[in-house]
This record gives structure tokens, C-alpha cells and sequence, in this order.
């Protein structure tokens, strides 16, 4: 079963084709300045629509991408084309597809 998520304006859409199993809470600095909240996919299983601008820092091996009218974080994509992963943020979507989910917590502030 597929599921349709979006930013706040609506101007990009995120789908992921599977039900996400698990929710993956990121210290990182600007993941717990966002508050994103993350679940992995191929990016084959992802379709994302509308034009995000990219973010790269830190190790440079991702970009975060955020909707240019309301600003708010849809997802990561690797910048090795050959990382079959992608991060998609779950807040994105209806609450009752991820509250009740495990919480895997990631110390990316270790990184």
C-alpha cells in the first residue's frame, strides 16, 4: 500500500510505495533543530514531486532537501549514486502511519 505525504504548502509530495516499519530520531545538529523524524527507503520505492532545494554539509555524503515556499524538510538523498537509500521524513505524513511505530534513535551528533 502506498502512502502520500507533504510539505506544509503542498507545493512537494512525497509517496513511498511500502508501510514503514520503523522511526528513525536523529540527533544530529540539524535533525534535532528540525524535529524530522525519519524512515529509509530505496529510492526506486520513493517518488517525490515538485522542485526541493538541496542542502550538502558536514561529510558531504547527503543532501537534505526542503520545499523553497514553506521551507520544510521532505527528505535525504545520497550523493553516491550507488547508496540504494534514501531518508524520507515521516512528519511529512498522516501521524497514524508512524506514531506507533518503534523509535530507533541515531546519534548522528557523533558523527
Amino acid at each position: 500500500m502506498s502512502h502520500q505525504g507533504s510539505c506544509h504548502c503542498g507545493a512537494m509530495t512525497v509517496t513511498i510505495e511500502d508501510d514503514p516499519i520503523e522511526v528513525s530520531e536523529c540527533n544530529c545538529s540539524i535533525c534535532r533543530r528540525t524535529g524530522a523524524l525519519w524512515t529509509y527507503a530505496p529510492p526506486a520505492c520513493v517518488a517525490v514531486t515538485g522542485e526541493g532545494i538541496g542542502y550538502v554539509h558536514g561529510d558531504k555524503m547527503l543532501a537534505l532537501f526542503h520545499c523553497p515556499t514553506c521551507g520544510v524538510i521532505t527528505h535525504w538523498s545520497t550523493i553516491d549514486p550507488d547508496y540504494d537509500r534514501m531518508g524520507i521524513n515521516l512528519r511529512l505524513f498522516d501521524p497514524r502511519l508512524w506514531e506507533a511505530l518503534p523509535r530507533k534513535f541515531v546519534d548522528g551528533a557523533s558523527w
